[in-house]
């Protein structure tokens, strides 16, 4: 059986008026920035010109407009002519030569980002490998099991090849007359040290 959900989760939201104070200028303020946005990305794709005015809540005006809202009343008001076309050709290519740069910057940005992610992830397996190969270079308390286990192995092995050594030299230097200690001869036969 499942348990019971605690929340009502994702509602759809009644459109009426929000009677809270406090609620609706905290909706109005994130949503009047997202009414600016589409108006901006219509301009953008269509080339319209428009204007958008309104009053906060608190009866603050704020307005967005492209190219000015000033621009746009002025034609409605008066209803000018629209602007030379020339003027509307040198202003569209101006706007096409931003966005082909900013779109540029843009791919730059984008290309070296994911070069640097790709570093990053070369770099993380170049880590891991080197962990995995020499794993006995670890602090101890990282080891597991196994690791530990070939880690006694490995030291019993180079305690017998150390001991192993020490014997065979030890037998070479009882059987040689060469000295152990560079500048010192062995005793000769009739017990006198090193002659200098």
């Amino acid at each position: 059986m499942t348990p019971a959900k605690k929340t009502k989760g994702r509602q759809k939201i009644e459109m009426t008026k929000i009677l809270d104070e406090k609620s609706l200028a905290v909706t109005f303020s994130k949503r009047h920035s997202g009414l600016f946005s589409k108006a901006n990305e219509l301009s953008t794709l269509c080339g319209v010109e428009l204007a958008i005015i309104m009053f906060s809540p608190t009866k603050k005006p704020i307005s967005y407009g492209v190219p000015s809202v000033e621009a746009i009343l002025d034609r409605y008001m008066e209803q000018l002519p629209p602007p030379d076309p020339r003027m509307s050709q040198y202003m569209e290519s101006y706007r096409n030569a931003s966005i082909q740069q900013l779109n540029s910057e843009l791919t730059d940005m984008i290309a070296q980002t994911q070069a640097e992610k790709k570093t990053g992830e070369e770099l993380d397996l170049i880590k891991k490998d080197r962990q995995d190969r020499h794993w006995w270079n670890a602090p101890i308390e990282t080891l597991d099991a196994e690791q530990l286990e070939k880690l006694k192995a490995a030291m019993l092995e180079l305690r017998n090849s150390a001991e192993k050594q020490a014997e065979r030299l030890m037998v070479e230097a009882a059987t040689t007359s060469t000295p152990i200690i560079p500048g010192f001869r062995s005793m000769g036969a009739d017990g006198a040290g090193p002659s200098n």
